[in-house]
This record gives structure tokens, C-alpha cells and sequence, in this order.
């Protein structure tokens, strides 16, 4: 069939094997009579079984690809709702673990987004805020990780202030987090090996910016199971503060 030149007989075996779940099969087909049919009265059916055969092969940067091409293509199509649908999804299965970089992940929300605003009554509308909610905590996994790596490394790497920094960014975009009370914490931790890592002029106030992080944490998590550390820090900083104040 592969050899045949017939186009008519090439579509309605694609249609054939596609049908009975033989993607790989019909792929093979498809891909040449695709540019045959182009603009005929068979190529929405035939672009639609052939974005979701890459679909169903996981093959999702070309599934995707080609279910965006269907909806610009056939906008008044009955199935142009679920292609869009299926297209977000692509993305979202493009997105890596949270470790790697998070590019797909950022085209995956923007998808899913875009799909909901399109389409807000859509019987999909609830797996794509899912789906939107499971990328999401992605992204904030992703940046409390790389926070909390700059504090593990500060010393070493003297990436104290890119540890705040860090903590202060997760704390302003995500603030619904789970993550929040690892930020807040974070935050004050960093901030005091901060100080009690400075020269000495600076170690004072940097010890008082500690104590108002502390503040802060206590006022959002106050029955927190980081208190007890974060209060044996605080002991040590009003105890420096207090040598400090003595000596001078």
C-alpha cells in the first residue's frame, strides 16, 4: 500500500488502520498523503486523525504541534475544542521532572491557560486546572529547591544573598505555596549565617534584618515544627546582639 499510487485507497487504509489502534501503521500513510489532501474536503478529518496518531504515539512536541496547526486551520470545526485541549496537553506531558529546566513547563501553563480562557465551560475545563495546579507546584518546587541550595551552599559559594534573594522572590510569586513556611524560615536562616558571616561593622545590623525576618515567620507559622529551631537561632542572635552591646 505504502508503494500504491493511489491516494483514495492510501486515506481509507490510514482511516482503516488508525481505527483499530495500528498508529504506527497508519502513520506511515498519512504522512504521505497528508500534503495530497491539503485543502480538500477530507483534510479536517484527515489533519485531526493525524495530530492525535502522534497523540497516541507520545510523540507529544509533534502532537502538540500539529493540534495547534488544526485549530488555526479549522476554527468552526466540531472537533476544534478537544484538539485544543489535547494540544495543552501535549505540553503538559513535554514538562520535565522539577530538577531539570523548566521551559516546557512555563509553554505547558501558558497552554492549559489559554485553553480555559478559550473554552471556560468545557467539560475538560477541570483536568486542565488540574493540570494546571500539578505544573504549578512544579515551578514552586523548582524555586524553593534552588533557594534552599544557595543557603546550603552560602558559605562555601558566598551565596547568602542570592539564598534571600531567592526566598524573598518564592515569598512575592507564589503566594499560595505550600512552600511558604520553608520560604519564611528560610528567609531568617539565611539572613542570620548571613550576619554572623560578615565583617565585623556590618554583623549588627544584619542581625537586627534577622530578628524582623524572625517576626515575620512567627506572625504566619507560629505553630510551625521549624520553631524550635528557628528559636534557638534567635537565642543566638539576641545573645550576639547582647555581647555586642556590651563591648561597645
Amino acid at each position: 500500500m505504502l508503494k500504491n499510487p493511489d491516494a483514495g485507497l492510501k486515506y481509507n487504509m490510514a482511516e482503516s488502520l488508525y481505527y483499530q489502534g495500528k498508529y504506527k501503521k497508519s502513520l506511515k500513510l498519512m504522512e504521505q498523503i497528508v500534503p495530497v489532501y491539503r485543502g480538500k474536503p477530507q483534510a479536517e478529518k484527515l489533519m485531526f486523525m493525524y495530530a492525535n496518531t502522534y497523540f497516541n504515539l507520545e510523540d507529544y512536541y509533534l502532537a502538540g504541534y500539529q493540534f495547534e496547526r488544526f485549530t488555526v486551520s479549522y476554527p468552526k470545526s466540531d472537533s476544534v475544542e478537544i484538539a485544543a485541549y489535547r494540544s495543552a496537553v501535549s505540553y503538559y506531558e513535554l514538562s520535565p521532572v522539577y530538577s531539570l529546566d523548566q521551559k516546557d513547563t512555563y509553554t505547558g501553563l501558558e497552554k492549559l491557560q489559554g485553553f480555559i480562557d478559550t473554552y471556560p465551560n468545557s467539560e475538560y475545563r477541570k483536568e486542565a486546572n488540574k493540570k494546571v495546579k500539578e505544573l504549578t507546584h512544579k515551578l514552586e518546587k523548582k524555586d524553593i529547591e534552588v533557594a534552599k541550595q544557595y543557603l546550603k551552599t552560602g558559605e562555601a559559594l558566598n551565596s547568602y544573598k542570592n539564598a534571600i534573594a531567592a526566598f524573598e522572590n518564592f515569598i512575592s510569586d507564589h503566594p499560595g505555596s505550600e512552600y511558604r513556611e520553608d520560604a519564611f524560615f528560610g528567609r531568617f536562616k539565611a539572613e542570620y549565617e548571613l550576619a554572623i558571616h560578615s565583617v565585623p561593622q556590618k554583623v549588627n545590623d544584619r542581625l537586627l534584618s534577622a530578628k524582623e525576618y524572625y517576626a515575620d515567620f512567627i506572625k504566619y507559622f507560629s505553630d510551625s515544627e521549624l520553631l524550635e529551631e528557628a528559636n534557638n537561632i534567635l537565642k543566638d542572635i539576641d545573645l550576639r546582639l547582647g555581647n555586642t552591646e556590651t563591648s561597645s
